[in-house]
C-alpha cells in the first residue's frame, strides 16, 4: 500500500548554523550562509555537496535546504526544495511573493532542471548562484539535468534577476571535498 504522507527533515545541526534574528544585507552574506550550509552538509556527512537558503530583499532569513536526497531516499529532497518547503511552510503559503515582498534564492550551485523549474511556482524575485552547473559536473560529479539554453533569460523573462559567481571558489572546494572523498550521501 502507498504511504499517505510524505516527511521530510533537516539535519539537526542546522539549527546551529542559522540565527533566527540575523539579518542577511547583502548578496555576499547570504551566499556565504548557503555555502556554509553546504559545507556543514558534507562535514557532517548528512547529504550532498548543497545548501540553499530563502531570504526576503532586506535580509530575513525565511528557510534552509540542505541536500537529503539519499538520507530521506527521496529524490525530490534538494537543497533548493527544502529552503521552498521550510518557507512556504513557516509562511503558510506556495507562492511566497504573493504579498508583494521580494523573494531572494541563494544556492550555492546552479539549480538542476527540477529545481529551476520550482522555482518559478514558488515565487523567487532573485536568484544568487555559486558554482556552475560545470563545476558540479567536474568536481563532484553530478548531472544536473537540461535546462533551456538560455536558462537566464527565461529566468529574467519571468521577472527572476539572477547573479552567479558569488563565492564561487569557495562553492567549488565543497564540491571538490565531496567529489574526492569518494562518498555518496
Amino acid at each position: 500500500m502507498p504511504h499517505d504522507h510524505v516527511h521530510l527533515t533537516l539535519p539537526a545541526w542546522i539549527a546551529d548554523e542559522i540565527g533566527t534574528e540575523t539579518v542577511y544585507p547583502d548578496d555576499l552574506s547570504k551566499m556565504a550562509l548557503a555555502v556554509r550550509l553546504s559545507s556543514r552538509n558534507v562535514r557532517e556527512t548528512s547529504g550532498g555537496p548543497f545548501g540553499a537558503a530563502l531570504f526576503t530583499d532586506t535580509g530575513r532569513l525565511l528557510g534552509v535546504g540542505v541536500n537529503r536526497v539519499v538520507s530521506q531516499n527521496c529524490s525530490l529532497a534538494h537543497a533548493e526544495m527544502l529552503a521552498f518547503a521550510t518557507a512556504q511552510q513557516a509562511m503558510n503559503r506556495f507562492r511566497l511573493n504573493q504579498n508583494g515582498e521580494r523573494i531572494v534564492l541563494a544556492t550555492s550551485s546552479q539549480p538542476c532542471a527540477m529545481c529551476y523549474g520550482a522555482s518559478f511556482w514558488a515565487g523567487i524575485d532573485a536568484v544568487l548562484i555559486g558554482a556552475r552547473a560545470d563545476d558540479v559536473q567536474s568536481l563532484a560529479g553530478f548531472d544536473e539535468g537540461p535546462l533551456p539554453a538560455d536558462w537566464i533569460g527565461e529566468w529574467q523573462k519571468r521577472g527572476i534577476n539572477v547573479r552567479r559567481d558569488i563565492l564561487r571558489e569557495d562553492a567549488c572546494a565543497v564540491l571538490k571535498a565531496y567529489g574526492e572523498s569518494g562518498l555518496v550521501y
